[in-house]
């Protein structure tokens, strides 16, 4: 058996050791348990109690008044549950060549939307923090990260540059098959980061990965590399992140959600994870970001899942196996019956070597094509079958819960 290369690593911190029980930190009220005293009313004539009733009732008017008011600011001083209403700056596709990289300028001009981002995490009576980093896409406060950073949160701890004190922030939406997550604080007059053309990143381009590695105090650690490679996938716990760009631009935990960033200062991708060496493989400078042609429409999913317009994703109905000969291109291993890969003539045996008329590098890719489309969607496949090369289309339904 061939050995298998490493799962790449999120780039998160574990959780920091138990810092002490929650025993330690709450004090428990005790009641003592007795019977009630009986106190026998005096006898009030019953104008005295007309007026007593009045006072009483003021009194509770009152309290009622003041509780909702309380409730009131306390929900006025929650942060945001809604997403931003605001449009993202995306650049127009460039005309020039890239220009050399000044890292210098690059960091100056990002590191204003670039966050740190902070949750607590515990295990039974045992507690501790984990850290990543954010990048602020709008004026008004919403940012960025990835799902694994906020995890099963419902609020954050951000931290703006140049800013002493954490902000709490609202986790607005969580997508953890793609790996991304929104988060918004109440905020006004943020510099938002600047997104690139998906077309504009070309491998060999210098980028600059941005973020709070090892949760280091001070400002966040800046990194140079280069775009290694395009368009890689990768399984993860939770789904198949496609559309990778890989860069060698170190990166470690707490980097995870900061943003690889072009010469021009433009978001180029979201670092999520790193490829480590095991006992089989050896694995130097290999790191991988969200690409922004995923990052865009991925965001606006978020958005719109937020508001409760959940998109199913699509479903094909087969089993898929990695080509174990080194060719590229995903092995079918079975078919579901009236699935609509069967109703497409796809059969256990094919070889997948195209979709949409784009080549399959792998069992992760096309399983990454078929999550983006919806139900109702179609996708022409390139089959290789027996040595002839078939085209099928298929129409996706919804994928079923389970």
């Amino acid at each position: 058996m061939l050995p298998q290369p490493p799962l790449p690593q999120p780039a998160l911190p574990l959780p920091t050791p138990p810092l002490g029980r929650v025993s330690d930190l709450l004090m428990p009220v005790s009641v003592r348990e007795g019977a009630p005293a009986v106190v026998r009313p005096p006898k009030v004539r019953r104008g005295f109690l007309a007026v007593c009733g009045a006072i009483v009732a003021s009194l509770f008017v009152a309290l009622v008044g003041g509780v909702v008011g309380y409730g009131l600011a306390e929900r006025a001083d929650d942060p945001p549950r809604r997403p931003s209403t605001l449009g993202l700056s995306v650049a127009a596709p460039r005309q020039d060549p890239p220009r050399p990289l000044d890292v210098a300028a690059v960091a100056d001009s990002v590191g204003t939307s670039v966050v740190a981002i902070q949750r607590i995490v515990s295990s039974g009576d045992q507690f501790g923090e984990a850290s990543g980093t954010g990048v602020i896409v709008t004026s008004d406060g919403e940012i960025v990260t990835n799902a694994h950073v906020v995890g099963d949160a419902t609020t954050v701890n951000v931290r703006l540059p140049g800013e002493s004190e954490p902000r709490e922030g609202g986790v607005v939406a969580v997508d953890p098959a793609n790996d991304l997550a929104l988060v918004r604080i109440d905020a006004d007059g943020l510099d938002a980061a600047t997104f690139a053309d998906p077309s504009d990143l070309r491998v060999g381009d210098e980028v600059v990965a941005i973020g709070y590695a090892l949760d280091l105090d001070g400002d966040p650690s800046v990194t140079l590399g280069i775009v290694s490679a395009l368009d890689r996938t990768l399984d993860i716990r939770d789904g198949v992140l496609n559309g990778l760009v890989q860069s060698d631009a170190a990166i470690s935990s707490g980097n995870s959600g900061g943003p690889l960033v072009d010469a021009n200062g433009h978001v180029v991708g979201i670092n999520t994870a790193v490829a480590n060496s095991d006992v089989d493989t050896a694995a130097n400078d290999v790191s991988f970001a969200i690409g922004v042609g995923q990052v865009l429409p991925e965001l606006e999913a978020l958005r719109a899942r937020a508001n409760g317009d959940e998109s199913p994703e699509g479903y094909l109905g087969v089993g898929l196996e990695r080509r174990r000969d080194g060719g590229a291109g995903a092995l079918v291993t079975s078919v579901e019956a009236l699935s609509p890969a069967a109703e497409a003539g796809v059969l256990a045996g094919d070889l997948v070597v195209a979709a949409d008329g784009t080549a399959i590098s792998g069992d992760g890719d096309l399983v990454g094509r078929i999550r983006d489309k919806g139900p109702g969607d179609t996708l022409v496949l390139g089959i290789l079958r027996d040595g002839e090369q078939l085209e099928l289309t298929a129409t996706l339904v919804a994928r079923p819960a389970d």
